[in-house]
C-alpha cells in the first residue's frame, strides 16, 4: 500500500479569514465547497471547516485525509493490520473513500479518485 498525500484537516471558527492565511501559506486558492452540513475550503495539505457543534465535532474525530491509489486494497492492507473499518468504502462526489481507526487509535479517512 502506497499513500500518495496527506491532507490535515482543521477546525476554525472564521472560515473566511483562516482561508485567506492558508491560501497566503501555500500560495493556492482555496476551493470552497459545502459537506454533512458544514463549510469547507481546501488549499494545498489543508482542509479547513466550520459548522454545528455536533457536524464539526464528528468531522474533526477524523484526523487526516490520506490520498491512495487503490482503496480497496489500503483498506485490507490496513484490516490485515489490525486496523477496524468505521466506514467501508463508498462512493462519494470526490472519489471513493473509507473510514477507519488504526491500532493505535487514530481515525482516518482513505480516498482514491
Amino acid at each position: 500500500m502506497a499513500i500518495d498525500s496527506v491532507v490535515l484537516r482543521r477546525r476554525v471558527d472564521d472560515l473566511e479569514s483562516a482561508a485567506l492565511f492558508y491560501e497566503g501559506l501555500t500560495g493556492e486558492p482555496a476551493v470552497r465547497f459545502e459537506f454533512a452540513g458544514l463549510k469547507l475550503a481546501s488549499t494545498g495539505p489543508f482542509l479547513l471547516f466550520t459548522g454545528p457543534r455536533e457536524a464539526a465535532e464528528r468531522f474533526a474525530g477524523v484526523a487526516a485525509t490520506l490520498s491512495v491509489p487503490d482503496l480497496d486494497s489500503a483498506v485490507a492492507a490496513c484490516e490485515a493490520a489490525g486496523a477496524e473499518v468505521i466506514a467501508a468504502p463508498a462512493v462519494t462526489p470526490n472519489g471513493r473513500r473509507a473510514v477507519l481507526r488504526h491500532p493505535d487509535g487514530g481515525v482516518f479517512e482513505y480516498v482514491s479518485r
